[in-house]
């Protein structure tokens, strides 16, 4: 890796020579691979629940992750069933410690919004973290990036989750409306040089100060949509000041902001401010860096503040003003729905009964979406003011008499009754074509009708048995493209 000399020069004297020059080795080794479990699926038994038995490879904990594991080797997770079934997350290690935050500082539900979210990692982690009861809005100001957030939040399975795709002056309109608010801004991409060639080449001094520049009228942006009280959390993937240390003193001078010191413990190796020298052997730290050289992970900062309460703080988002989403047909009436109330009462039939009176069906379309009843105000809130790509589960659509059962209910391990439906289990070369959307072969025994494909006991998703084969449900844009499979296998 040849590293820009504008990088160099800047790095060297903010480190100084003798730190510099373990960092640029660092830079020169392969990334460690890491992931999440998701306990959703996998309750508590951890990674070792996921792994077969004839696996070859080893894992370790991340120290500041509940669930988070480092694997000694990249498997081929493209073609590992587990993978699609949401049982687990590839996020980088570094980026886990948001964990941190959560459970330091937030106890009780809140609404969160994760601003910058794609394609998911910090998402399905926070969602994770946050207590029962939360609501969390994923947003991407990208269009086709927002498609992709959406469909890893389906498969992580939570039901509690809003996805929109807008720009951050969009959240304007809402004010003091989050609890928590989460800023991954994009930034220069210095801690993933190693990781992404792309970003070396793209490194410029002139594109460190374009960055800056953006993050703080992000920052404006967003600012007035946190609650008085309310917690931000500003992170970044590089390791110049000018993103991290001094955004985070403009923070605190443009808006009263308090910065929060996170705990953190010795043996992780975390850099604290980089201007002051902050010794990170004093138990807890104002800012925090990781740096590949000393942390297990990619570049990576953070910084938590707490916003004041303040007598020019703009009045609270009214959600009496929230307008009837609905769509109106052509003379101004509710359109019409194909949803009967035997389709309601179907899709009823198809949610864990215990679940049942803190989510309610409504029709969408064609379509029946479960939401969490506490948060339907704050839904019709985003639906009036901003694109709301999907919220909360899909539990099935109409087509002509059918109700067909939607791929998001199959993930969501919060609603589905799994015994409302007949079950296969398939192995793995019947998993890996029902994942390309191929036609699929069941049994001679399986019944007629809709059918819940399992591997390794895991719900996979759908199919119509129709006898001599089985219509393949699974969502056609999110098909395994590959034809091929690689000549050595190695999944979880």
């Amino acid at each position: 890796m040849n590293l820009p000399t504008s990088f160099i020069d800047y790095t060297r004297a903010l480190l100084g020579n003798e730190e510099y020059e373990k960092l640029a080795a660092a830079l020169q080794q392969e990334p460690p691979v890491s992931i999440r479990i998701n306990k959703l699926r996998m309750k508590e038994e951890g990674l070792s629940s996921l792994t077969d038995s004839s696996a070859h490879f080893s894992f370790n904990k991340v120290p500041w992750a509940s669930d988070g594991y480092y694997l000694d080797e990249r498997l081929t997770f493209t073609f590992d069933p587990l993978f699609h079934a949401g049982c687990y997350y590839v996020q980088e290690a570094s980026s886990m410690f948001v964990e941190q935050v959560l459970r330091q500082y937030v106890e009780s539900p809140v609404v969160m919004l994760d601003l910058c979210a794609a394609p998911g990692g910090k998402s399905t982690h926070a969602r994770s973290v946050l207590s029962e009861g939360s609501l969390l809005v994923a947003n991407e100001v990208i269009r086709n990036r927002s498609q992709v957030l959406a469909e890893n939040l389906t498969k992580w399975g939570h039901p509690d989750v809003v996805v929109t795709n807008n720009d951050p002056a969009d959240f304007s309109a809402l004010p003091s409306f989050f609890d928590v608010i989460l800023t991954d801004v994009p930034c220069s991409g210095e801690g993933m040089f190693r990781k992404d060639p792309v970003a070396v080449e793209e490194w410029s001094p002139e594109n460190v100060e374009i960055c800056w520049q953006r993050q703080r009228r992000i920052i404006a942006d967003i600012w007035p949509c946190l609650k008085p009280g309310g917690i931000l959390i500003y992170s970044t993937c590089t390791y110049n000041s000018k993103e991290d240390e001094e955004n985070v003193c403009w923070i605190q001078q443009e808006f009263g902001a308090e910065l929060l010191p996170l705990e953190v413990r010795n043996e992780w190796n975390i850099t604290g401010n980089l201007l002051d020298g902050e010794d990170e052997s004093q138990g807890s730290l104002s800012v925090c860096h990781f740096l590949p050289h000393k942390t297990k992970g990619e570049g990576f900062f953070l910084a938590a503040l707490r916003k004041p309460d303040s007598e020019d703080e703009p009045a609270a988002y009214s959600f009496s003003k929230a307008k009837s989403s609905k769509k109106k047909d052509k003379k101004g009436g509710a359109a019409a729905s194909p949803v009967s109330k035997e389709h309601m009462g179907m899709a009823l039939n198809w949610l864990k009964q215990e679940n049942v009176e803190k989510y309610t069906l409504s029709a969408e379309g064609a379509g029946i979406v479960a939401f969490p009843q506490r948060y339907t105000d704050e839904l019709a809130a985003m639906k009036q003011h901003l694109k709301v790509i999907q919220a909360g589960v899909l539990t099935g659509e109409v087509k002509g008499r059918d109700l067909i059962p939607a791929h998001a209910l199959a993930m969501s391990a919060t609603l589905l009754r799994q015994d409302a439906f007949d079950t296969e289990e398939v192995s793995y070369e019947q998993a890996i074509a029902y994942l390309r959307k191929e036609a699929i072969t069941l049994s001679e025994t399986a019944p007629r009708g809709y059918i819940l494909l399992t591997y390794r006991n895991i719900p996979l998703g759908f199919v119509k048995n129709i006898g001599n084969r089985a219509n393949n449900l699974y969502p056609q844009e999110w098909r395994i493209r590959s034809g091929y499979l690689p000549e050595e296998i190695r999944t979880l």
